[in-house]
């Protein structure tokens, strides 16, 4: 098959799925796994390149709708009546069932369904951890700074947050993404502050960014040093790579009862394992 994604989760998806080498294209901003360093940019996922997607004449492309504005391409790929998917998770589990939806659509059915059976244990086992934890701190996790957004309920971190034995501090908003205020933030008194700024690389975000607000040096967070700049790609997309960050947060909230964190990808390295 050649296949087109337009988005880094779904870069990552098709990675998981050892489909890499299939793949003929990709947004600007998909930056990983190392392949995708030499396929063809199609531009930035809200502007993407349709002539050019067109030209690749692609079998399949992986499109989304986790960001506003991507609609238009959907648009596009109808009107040019080329094959595409969309795909748009909020949660865990929509995402393990969006790999076994791309896992039937290109014959990785098997790894797919082995890769979700991993996936769902390691979550069981952080959950059974989590369980043990009798005052989960509250957690603020920041998207954006100007305008703030955050996290609300229906959203991967609200899930995370509980799988590392916390709390999202917004986990009562009825939406994937909340806009609120710094002041609000202030007020509610966070436990941690987790600074993931959406497409902005965590060496450029800095905890003096927060320091500087106002309120910020007496807050709870910052008197305790609990502000974590943390790595976008294990937050902000929803792909396998969320373990990832799963395992990062647990063992900052609760050093005494999750591992230590690991750079090692265990499930990608079970797909490779798999697809020898």
């Amino acid at each position: 098959m050649r296949i087109i994604s337009i988005c880094p989760s779904n870069t990552e998806l098709l990675a998981y799925l050892n489909l890499m080498p299939q793949v003929i294209g990709v947004d600007n901003y998909s930056d990983w796994p190392q392949e995708v360093e030499n396929l063809p940019r199609l531009g930035p996922d809200l502007s993407i390149d349709m002539d050019m997607v067109e030209r690749l004449k692609p079998d399949l492309v992986v499109a989304s709708l986790s960001v506003p504005g991507m609609e238009k391409n959907i648009e596009e790929l109808k009107d040019r009546n080329l094959p595409y998917v969309v795909l748009n998770p909020n949660s865990l589990k929509e995402i393990a069932d969006n790999l076994i939806t791309l896992g039937e659509l290109t014959n990785r059915k098997s790894l797919a369904e082995q890769l979700v059976n991993d996936y769902d244990k390691t979550i069981h086992t952080y959950q059974a951890l989590a369980d043990t934890v009798t005052e989960p701190p509250s957690i603020y996790w920041e998207w954006w700074p100007k305008p703030v957004f955050t996290p609300g309920g229906h959203n991967w971190l609200t899930e995370i947050s509980r799988l590392a034995g916390g709390i999202n501090l917004f986990q009562h908003e009825k939406t994937a993404n909340f806009q609120t205020t710094w002041s609000d933030v202030a007020t509610r008194e966070p436990d941690h502050i987790c600074m993931v700024w959406v497409g902005v690389d965590s060496n450029k975000v800095k905890p003096e960014f927060v320091l500087k607000r106002d309120h910020s040096k007496n807050m709870r967070a910052a008197v305790n040093r609990n502000i974590h700049v943390l790595e976008e790609a294990y937050f902000c997309r929803p792909s396998p790579r969320l373990l990832m960050g799963l395992k990062k947060i647990a063992a900052i909230l609760h050093p005494e009862i999750f591992p230590p964190f690991s750079n090692e990808d265990t499930l990608m390295k079970k797909s490779k394992l798999l697809s020898q």
